[in-house]
């Protein structure tokens, strides 16, 4: 066998290992990819299926100076760099959720009511973990998991390995859909919190009409019982405010990714 036929192996797996770090880094900030209790074997397996074909269609080569050098330091921090943002973005239309979940929470009375969050590891309360499952559910039912694979695979065509920097429109879409997530927060939260806080206002107005009424005593049932049931009503409303948002996080993430 001629050498020259021989594939140099420690170069493929270098090209392999670059290939992994755009997916890898999206799979860390993106929901459900991200979520603490996913294995890290995992994520590195399906950043290995996804970065492969996509490095091989880009025609990825490794730098004439090695991984250890300035190029190659510079090509791994584009790659971190395009990655995260991808996730990051589709992260925060998650958040809107949750947020939304905090507001409802507190004028619930139920801001002391807080659980661990099983996608983040991090406290939150009851409300904002229904809301997240809730945003969880219509991400996978709408195939954002595999959108977000796509909007990966496509950013090696318009951002190939090396000059994988966004744009500075692409980073002002981002801070400006950081924006918007506040706002959809509140639209998500409109119809249960401005209720609530109807309902505060009527409690208030009882409290100064009568004072030897105990407001503790029948204010706080009055406000769980007419949060459990706005929040049945009101469900379908908010599903649709967080599909939307969602659908507005994976635009954002194919700005970012520039296709």
């Amino acid at each position: 066998m001629n050498p020259a036929d021989i594939p140099n192996v420690e170069a493929m797996l270098q090209l392999w290992m670059l290939g992994m770090i755009r997916p890898g880094a999206a799979f860390v900030a993106a929901p459900v990819f991200g979520a603490a209790n996913v294995p890290v074997q995992l994520r590195l397996v399906i950043a290995l299926a996804v970065g492969l074909p996509a490095v091989a269609a880009s025609g990825m080569v490794l730098p004439a100076e090695g991984i250890v050098s300035v190029p190659g330091f510079f090509l791994i921090i584009g790659e971190v760099v395009i990655g995260l943002a991808i996730g990051f973005v589709l992260q925060m239309g998650l958040a809107a959720a949750l947020l939304a979940g905090e507001v409802i929470s507190n004028a619930m009375g139920l801001g002391f009511a807080s659980m661990v969050d099983p996608l983040s590891g991090a406290s939150s309360s009851a409300i904002g973990q229904f809301l997240a499952m809730l945003a969880t559910a219509l991400f996978l039912a709408a195939d954002g998991h595999l959108l977000l694979i796509d909007i990966i695979v496509g950013s090696y065509t318009a951002l190939p390995p090396g000059n994988a920097f966004p744009s500075w429109d692409a980073l002002g879409g981002v801070i400006r859909f950081g924006s918007l997530m506040f706002a959809a927060a509140l639209t998500i939260a409109m119809p249960v919190g401005f209720v609530l806080i109807l309902v505060q206002i009527i409690m208030g107005v009882i409290g100064r009409s009568a004072p030897a009424l105990n407001l503790f005593a029948v204010g706080i049932p009055a406000t769980l019982l007419a949060g459990i049931v706005l929040l049945g009503v009101a469900t379908p409303a908010m599903a649709e405010a967080i599909a939307r948002i969602l659908s507005d996080a994976l635009d954002a993430a194919r700005m970012v990714a520039g296709i």
